[in-house]
């Protein structure tokens, strides 16, 4: 009897994890491209850390932006980031800092650099605004702090848009990619010049 229960309860698990795997279609899944190419001063002998942006819940997921109205939030429907937001952005700011060959080092923490400065951020945005017609809007928050007595050196807010050209979700993501990248192109410099 016990052996027969024992059979009949892992028949029902395997049917059960094979349900899960003819299920709905996956979402497709986005990144961001390759960071920008940028130019600034050199500061060979500094080495930075930059920490992971902070974001409030509606950013700090998987899940993409799209604001049909000021107020109100929604998720592009059937697709996701390949990552946490935050982490694809201290990413992507990471590739740029060490792709301008202008600083000794780079890093996120735990990576063992023995720290200069460190661009803490905080995103603001990264959506899609649907009000007067579709544009990708980015704005991060980004401070430059004296990692040796905690001062802040510099800080600004970046803002960029894109206009959302074509359809569909791929052109929703095209649009914010290109936001991004030029909040980056700006970032990346400003902080060079303050090393």
């Amino acid at each position: 009897m016990r052996a027969g229960l024992l059979l009949v309860g892992g028949l029902v698990l395997l049917s059960g994890c094979a349900g899960g795997l003819g299920g709905s279609t996956p979402p497709d899944t986005y990144g961001l491209s390759s960071a920008p190419e940028v130019s600034g001063r050199a500061a060979p002998r500094r080495q930075i850390l930059v920490a992971e942006p902070l974001a409030l819940k509606a950013l700090d997921s998987e899940r993409i932006v799209i604001r049909p109205t000021p107020s109100s939030i929604e998720y592009l429907a059937n697709s996701q980031w390949s990552d946490r937001l935050p982490k694809i952005i201290q990413d992507k700011i990471v590739q740029a800092f060490e792709n301008s060959g202008k600083v000794g080092g780079v890093g996120r923490p735990g990576e063992g650099l023995a720290i200069d400065y460190q661009i803490a951020s905080a995103v603001r945005a990264f959506e899609i605004r649907a009000v007067n017609g579709e544009q990708a809007v980015v704005e991060i928050s980004a401070k430059i702090l004296n990692d040796r007595n905690g001062t802040v050196v510099s800080d600004r807010i970046f803002k960029a848009s894109a206009p959302v050209t074509g359809s569909g979700n791929a052109a929703y993501v095209r649009a914010l990619d290109a936001a991004f990248e030029k909040v980056v192109a700006e970032l990346v410099p400003w902080a060079l010049s303050h090393f």
